[in-house]
């Protein structure tokens, strides 16, 4: 039920700017569906810089949504579902899509595997803790189309990119907290480790950016960043994972 006193309060600009928010968050939709169709046109590479796309407007929408204070802004609209709408179709339907209709899974193998992939990430976003109360990502948080853009880089044999894919899909049951790039809060109580740990993942975004723009040739020192913050985020995810911060060491900061 909204209230309505409470909605008086709030000026004709935080509104505005609230619902410029939200539909900022449902572009990554159509963002999505644009992917699609590059995929349908076996335009694969525009398909990889549109996904890339729907990474960035989820990376800054939360971010911007806080900002805001949206949930008093725009009480009406349900954030976190619509957030989540548009997350499972451009995390997991999107890049399954793109592995049915290229040659990285086995031929005979490649429905059942994507629909195991769809599966699983039907399970993690429903979760009631999919996102924890430190927040933490409970299980594989459904990077498919991260996934994709490397199992592509890579050029590996399709069993292989099939064995890495369901093991992923494993890990979405598994409940390991894994980093949430953009709710630091509870990974350290230094805050300039939270600001390291920010500033290393753009870098990331950059490196991987850079890989795609130079694609199909390489670099090495590019390949050293984006591999380099992958294992970085999962040995963080695993720590913080078996020795949590608790709110008292946060109060003491």
């Amino acid at each position: 039920m909204i209230n309505q006193q409470s909605l008086k309060k709030v000026s004709l600009s935080q509104r505005s700017v609230g619902w410029l928010i939200h539909a900022f968050t449902a572009s990554g939709a159509c963002v999505g569906l644009l992917a699609l169709l590059a995929i349908y046109q076996r335009n694969l590479l525009l398909a990889l810089w549109l996904m890339g796309a729907a990474i960035l407007i989820d990376a800054v929408d939360g971010m911007f949504a806080r900002m805001v204070k949206i949930k008093e802004a725009v009480p009406e609209v349900d954030g976190a579902l619509l957030d989540n709408i548009v997350d499972f179709f451009t995390y997991t339907l999107v890049p399954c899509f793109f592995l049915l209709v290229t040659n990285l899974l086995p031929e005979y193998w490649r429905v059942l595997c994507v629909m195991i992939i769809t599966f699983s990430s039907a399970y993690q976003f429903t979760q009631v803790d999919a996102k924890t109360m430190d927040h933490f990502f409970k299980g594989f948080p459904s990077y498919w189309n991260i996934a994709v853009f490397y199992l592509f880089f890579w050029q590996m044999t399709p069993v292989t990119n099939m064995i890495i894919l369901l093991s992923l899909a494993i890990l979405s049951f598994v409940p390991i907290k894994y980093v949430y790039p953009s709710r630091l809060d509870y990974l350290t109580d230094n805050k300039y480790l939270r600001l390291g740990m920010i500033v290393i993942t753009i870098l990331w975004g950059a490196a991987t950016t850079g890989l795609l723009w130079l694609y199909p040739q390489s670099n090495n020192i590019l390949v050293a960043i984006s591999i380099g913050y992958c294992l970085l985020y999962i040995g963080i995810s695993l720590y913080r994972t078996w020795v949590p911060l608790t709110s008292l060491e946060l109060v003491s900061e």
